[in-house]
């Protein structure tokens, strides 16, 4: 069986998700092979609901964006500019979809290899980052998002304590200003400032 960040071919099994953030309610259209085809998970949803909102104005960028989730809530609350990209092209079709669901507009959907088709800069970036493509994936998504943020910009994603929190935080903390904004149930939500 393949996993969520890959593009192999499972089958379809396509299911339409309803959420709520924030107290706005979305649709979501998810399938196999796509994370977390369940509907809004805890830790996405955690971080929707600690991330201040007036931080992430201006342009973000939803990176590993799976169906949308973080871009299209983001922009639906903040009116913000969004970019969202994701290797993995049956995430990017469900993405589509979503931003089309939830009639959200200025956002910009494309394939890219974590930053390898991004040439523009961010006020935010925001991640959920996909912990089974393994630490090198991991680390390049965090540590390289220095490389595409404005000079205020912020970096917020959300990992889980038994999945490395504690000697992530310790590495960015080379590179970054960083603040746990919130740890609930074993997930943190990290923000990372230049």
């Amino acid at each position: 069986m393949g996993q969520y960040f890959t593009n192999e071919k499972l089958p379809s099994n396509m299911q339409r998700r309803e959420c709520f953030v924030r107290g706005h309610k979305f649709i979501f259209f998810t399938d196999n092979g796509v994370f977390s085809k369940d509907g809004l998970d805890f830790g996405s949803r955690l971080l929707l609901e600690t991330i201040p909102l007036e931080e992430v104005g201006g342009k973000i960028l939803d990176m590993g964006c799976g169906y949308g989730v973080f871009g299209i809530v983001l922009q639906k609350l903040t009116s913000a500019q969004v970019d969202m990209v994701d290797v993995n092209l049956r995430a990017l079709h469900l993405t589509e979809l979503n931003i089309k669901e939830n009639h959200v507009n200025h956002i910009h959907v494309f394939a890219s290899n974590v930053y390898e088709k991004i040439i523009s800069k961010y006020s935010a970036i925001i991640t959920n980052p996909p912990i089974r493509a393994g630490k090198k994936v991991v680390y390049d998504i965090v540590m390289n998002a220095k490389n595409y943020l404005e000079n205020d910009g912020k970096l917020f994603f959300v990992i889980r304590k038994e999945q490395g929190a504690k000697s992530l935080i310790v590495d960015l903390k080379k590179i970054y200003t960083v603040e746990v904004l919130e740890k609930k149930k074993g997930y943190f939500i990290v923000k990372c400032s230049l």
